[in-house]
């Protein structure tokens, strides 16, 4: 193998730059046996490089590793921000500020302040909104819809979340994002519970479950949007109880026993 053909080997596998291989190929000569050889220089620490075929250089940055740094550093910027100013007061140059990056780091990233503070929301609710599946239908929901209030009762994630609901209905990527992230799979995870409620003879086999779900999940965002009244674990257990008498399921247990009381009229 001739100098250029090593040479070229050691330059592709990132053993040594292009400058050390100019040098070798000035080297490289014929010798009396008509056989090519590297005249190594007369440092002995070079020489024993170049014999060993290494040749110390700086290892290069690496690009996705720098970006992953950046990411979790604009990622835990949002959400420390978020607690202490809230959604509104908080701005991309904030963020980027708090991050230790460029504006225009971010904007590369996410779109918006909004799509950011989705992407960071996102894991910790899939994480908490998940659906559990105990055998109990009406325990099942009943801790799955307090698990959302107590969720969206967090002052850092209440708030930011209902600006994320109220954005979306002027931004048409992030109302998409929305329902592909959190609502969706929500969704899907609440009709299998029901379907297997449905196996276990927990609900009647012929009720609409997308008309289920909105009987289950509409008294919560009609609370948590509108903020009409609070959200508590007594209004939760209350809503899925009297839906599932409505709607035709059989509890293994029997509901509480809850009286109604009519508000009065404002004066």
């Amino acid at each position: 193998m001739s100098c250029s053909d090593r040479c070229g080997l050691l330059t592709s596998g990132g053993l040594i730059s292009r400058g050390v291989v100019g040098w070798l190929k000035s080297h490289d000569v014929v010798s009396r046996h008509n056989t090519r050889r590297l005249v190594a220089p007369q440092d002995a620490t070079v020489r024993l490089l170049v014999f060993l075929g290494t040749v110390i250089h700086r290892r290069r940055p690496d690009p996705n590793r720098r970006s992953a740094r950046a990411q979790t550093a604009i990622l835990k910027a949002t959400r420390e921000l978020i607690g202490e100013i809230g959604y509104d007061k908080m701005s991309i140059e904030g963020i980027a500020a708090a991050a230790g990056v460029g504006k225009q780091t971010i904007y590369r990233w996410w779109p918006s302040k909004a799509a950011l503070v989705l992407d960071m929301w996102s894991p910790e609710v899939q994480q908490q909104l998940t659906f559990p599946n105990t055998g109990d239908l009406a325990a099942d929901l009943k801790t799955q819809i307090i698990s959302v209030i107590d969720l969206s009762n967090d002052p850092a994630f209440g708030p930011s979340f209902r600006a994320l609901v109220a954005e979306a209905q002027h931004d048409e990527a992030l109302a998409s994002q929305l329902v592909e992230r959190i609502f969706g799979p929500r969704i899907a995870a609440a009709k299998e519970r029901l379907r297997a409620g449905q196996t276990e003879g927990q609900l009647a086999a012929d009720i609409d479950l997308d008309l289920a779900i909105d009987l289950f999940y509409g008294g919560f965002y009609h609370r948590y949007l509108l903020r009409v009244a609070p959200l508590t674990h007594e209004h939760a257990e209350a809503v899925v109880d009297a839906v599932l008498a409505g709607i035709g399921g059989v509890p293994l247990t029997p509901p509480k026993r809850r009286r109604l009381v009519r508000a009065r009229p404002a004066t």
